[in-house]
């Protein structure tokens, strides 16, 4: 047989051949509201049903980016921004205020295909400091702006800005009044506080996470900085092992790397997702701490878990699943 005719031939062998299937990547998004903040016994009927409710539009705000055809980054963008912008949870709009009646705001977002990561710090002027986090990221070579270098950051970016009054809340004034009540009762509680954030993965297999935070109520310091805009802390994306958000008591976050950490054990230990958030998780049990990680890895697999009396949770992903929960039982 001729050189030519053998071409030929395996030219039609190829052109033959079956056809393999291949599998698309299946797309995923987490989201968290907080964790170590939900009393069963104080928490009505109507407030669950409004929790879920404000949990169920973030989840499908971020969910409805992926099925678009949209990036993990924007997907976790708009998770994050629709808390920010419901009072119910501790981010943006409903951020807890500090003993001199403010709020100070943090947000950080991360892709996991740079990786790349922006954050900001004590902001009390930003509407959605998730949008703010984000730009930092894109349009600036640093990953972290403080106080009034971030806002001034802001104002060059024409991003909105908010009197310090839209943060006043009734519900959050009615919750700084019974503190300082309790205070000058000589009762001083363990400051309370709470996160929200999103993890993703989109078609093209990127990673993405974003957290915001009001940080402490009550007697918290002015000026302290919690663990949600500092990366590898509260969070962390990369598209070599997952991406991962963070809620809980944000110095043993800090101390504990608790968001990189997850990731390491994927990459360089090779435990499955739910093996390493397992494990953080309870390592921070261990030590004392409180709190709870949601994180999505490269396989668009999701794991949520938490030592804490509840989290406020959900996840959903092309393979058909929607949960949406507060406490343990998956309620």
């Amino acid at each position: 047989m001729s050189r030519p005719q053998l071409l030929a031939l395996l030219c039609l062998a190829v052109a033959v051949a079956p056809a393999v299937a291949v599998e698309p990547q299946p797309l995923a998004i987490a989201i968290h509201g907080g964790a170590g903040v939900i009393d069963p016994h104080k928490m009505t009927p109507e407030g669950a049903a409004s929790y879920r409710a404000g949990l169920a539009a973030a989840l499908d705000a971020g969910y409805a980016v992926l099925e678009r055809g949209g990036t993990s980054l924007d997907a976790v963008e708009a998770a994050v921004r629709t808390m920010e912008d419901d009072p119910q949870f501790n981010a943006g709009r409903g951020a807890l205020l500090g003993h001199d009646g403010e709020a100070e705001l943090d947000a950080a977002i991360m892709d996991g295909s740079g990786p790349r990561a922006g954050a900001v710090a004590n902001v009390r002027h930003v509407k959605n400091p998730i949008e703010l986090a984000r730009l930092v990221m894109d349009k600036s070579p640093h990953v972290l702006f403080v106080g009034e270098g971030a806002e001034e950051f802001a104002l060059q970016q024409g991003v909105v800005l908010v009197p310090r009054s839209y943060f006043r809340t009734a519900r959050r004034l009615a919750e700084l009044n019974e503190a300082r009540r309790a205070e000058q009762a000589g009762f001083r509680e363990t400051p309370s506080g709470g996160t929200v954030g999103a993890v993703a993965i989109d078609r093209a297999g990127n990673l993405a996470a974003a957290t915001s935070t009001g940080g402490f109520a009550s007697n918290h310091p002015t000026g302290r900085v919690g663990d949600s805009p500092l990366i590898g802390a509260g969070t962390y994306a990369d598209n070599e092992s997952c991406a991962v958000s963070g809620t809980g008591h944000g110095e043993s976050f800090i101390r504990q790397v608790v968001a990189y950490d997850v990731c390491a054990l994927v990459q360089y230990r090779h435990l499955t997702l739910a093996q390493a958030v397992r494990e953080v998780v309870q390592k921070l049990r261990r030590r004392g701490s409180e709190g709870g990680v949601i994180a999505v890895d490269r396989g668009g697999n999701i794991a949520m878990d938490f030592n804490s009396l509840g989290m406020y949770r959900g996840a959903r992903d092309s393979r058909g699943r929607r949960d949406i929960a507060m406490y343990r039982d998956a309620q």
